[in-house]
């Protein structure tokens, strides 16, 4: 009986150590990936965009909240890949482990569902999981490069917003490719390849021009975000912005295209301003166009439904019984937020 009990706890621990391990080497991953391309404001050099945020946050909707040792071991390998170790480590690895679970944690609270179907869920990951939650990491961060002498107090603003611009822009950009990732179950429908790859013709034609031409033509990617996102809702316009958000930065940290002749502060705002537009655009209309979808099929089930009944009453028979799966029509919606680990469940919520 002793064996019988132990095995099972043996091997959760295993699958758990897995899990550990794979968030730390992704975390670690994202934030070497994100290395490579740095701006230098004053004396501080920061990334426009770090993707270890998103990692986190997403990781903590898969496996659930008991991932965030994962999260600490990876921003702790990646902190001490940049410096000797010291203090402001711990205080550094603190806080970029305390932001994702705090996003989290409010995500879970006001109900967002990891599917990201409704304009709540593109508004709560805008604001409390990007915007509201990095104010904790760069703060933290920030202050301890004040303390421990490593930034002047006169330095503390500018490099305080380009530490959080860019752990928001990590959760805006890279959450969202994520967790759909994590979601797809199959294959999409095959009638829509061709236009998917008229679209990623177009994108792989218009986005390099935009983001490398002097003539500042960045504008033009918007109508392919908008093409994404009433066409093919989260998966289109996400991987359109992800795409067109890398690129923004290679020309960025190059000094080339539409960011020549700029000084750094001015890089800074334009990069980060175009790719926070570019990110609340890709997800807000995503997020009203699969809702829109959402509430017209349900009302053409209703209809349907009723149709139904009324021949029955017709007839003269009793209306045939529906179990509660069949009277909404459509699959329970599992983007709901999942709980240790387990798999998301529907919200009580409409839409």
């Amino acid at each position: 009986m002793t064996t019988v009990v132990r095995t099972p706890d043996r091997r959760r621990a295993v699958v758990y150590g897995f899990q550990m391990l794979a968030v730390a080497a992704c975390y670690y991953a994202a934030g070497r990936l994100g290395l490579l391309r740095q701006l230098a404001v004053g004396d501080a050099v920061f990334t426009p965009i770090w993707p270890p945020t998103g990692v986190a946050v997403a990781s903590l909707f898969i496996f659930g909240l008991r991932c965030w040792p994962g999260i600490a071991l990876g921003a702790l390998l990646v902190v001490l890949s940049l410096t000797s170790p010291g203090p402001s480590v711990l205080g550094t690895v603190a806080g970029n482990t305390l932001a994702p679970v705090c996003a989290y944690l409010m995500l879970r609270r006001v109900g967002f569902r990891t599917g990201l179907s409704r304009l709540r869920d593109g508004v709560a990951l805008v604001f409390l999981g990007a915007l509201a939650a990095m104010l904790i990491s760069s703060t933290v961060g920030v202050t301890l490069l004040v303390v421990t002498g490593k930034l002047g107090l006169d330095g503390f603003w500018p490099v305080w917003l380009a530490w959080w611009v860019g752990d928001a822009m990590g959760v805006l950009l890279v959450t969202p490719a994520l967790l759909l990732l994590s979601e797809a179950r199959e294959p999409p429908d095959l009638a829509r390849w061709k236009e998917a790859l008229a679209l990623a013709a177009v994108a792989c034609a218009v986005i390099p021009v935009a983001t490398t031409s002097r003539l500042s033509l960045l504008y033009l990617i918007y109508p392919l975000l908008i093409w994404a996102a009433l066409r093919f809702q989260l998966v289109g316009s996400v991987l359109c912005a992800l795409a067109a958000s890398v690129l923004a930065t290679l020309a960025a940290t190059d000094g080339s295209g539409p960011f020549a002749e700029l000084t750094r502060i001015e890089v800074m705002i334009k990069l980060q301003v175009f790719n926070g537009s570019m990110a609340l655009t890709a997800l807000l209309l995503s997020a009203v166009i699969t809702e829109q979808h959402n509430t017209r099929r349900s009302v053409e089930l209703a209809c349907q439904e009723l149709v139904e009944v009324l021949e029955h009453l017709t007839a003269g028979e009793a209306p045939p019984s529906r179990s509660p799966t069949d009277r909404d029509g459509l699959p329970r919606d599992r983007d709901g937020p999942p709980g240790n680990g387990a798999s998301p469940q529907a919200s009580p919520e409409g839409p």
